[in-house]
């Protein structure tokens, strides 16, 4: 049903975007990398985290990675990811099918300033064999998504102290 809540989510709000399936799966990174023959950075991963008594959903780059202090200062608490469990309960997506679209209950949605790298991101679309291209800031405009810094920076930028 998780698929079918993000291809309805579309057909509502952005008719012109459709859902790719894969044969493989693209649950991960890489395999996501591998289906869509894109960079692993252009895959555009969803974590359900909470933040204090908040469960919310954090997008990223592919290859980002979270920094707790960032989150920490932007939250005022520490990142706690769910349980696989918890997060088909809060989402109604399967781990490595999560995503932003198509969800059963209004959750907060933060997305990386990392996915501002690429003109087109490759996120799941509810299924572990599902994805979208889409450019980060409609994403952002269709999920009423807020732009945080809250990953470290690619290991190519120095790093300033």
């Amino acid at each position: 049903m998780s698929l079918q809540s993000v291809k309805d989510f579309f057909s509502t709000h952005a008719p012109d975007l459709s859902v790719i399936e894969t044969e493989q799966s693209s649950a991960t990174v890489t395999l996501a990398a591998q289906a869509h023959g894109v960079d692993p950075d252009q895959i555009a991963k969803t974590i359900c985290l909470r933040a204090g008594d908040e469960v919310i959903l954090l997008v990223a780059s592919g290859t980002s990675r979270l920094d707790n202090r960032k989150f920490r200062d932007r939250f005022g608490a520490k990142p706690r990811m769910l349980g696989a469990e918890d997060v088909v309960a809060q989402t109604s997506h399967p781990v490595g099918g999560v995503c932003p679209f198509g969800l059963p209950q209004p959750l907060a949605v933060y997305l990386d300033d990392s996915l501002r790298r690429h003109a087109e991101v490759v996120p799941a679309a509810g299924a572990i064999n599902a994805a979208v291209r889409i450019a980060p800031d409609r994403m952002a405009m269709l999920v009423s998504g807020t732009w945080v810094d809250v990953c470290q920076p690619p290991v190519s930028e120095p790093v300033q102290l």
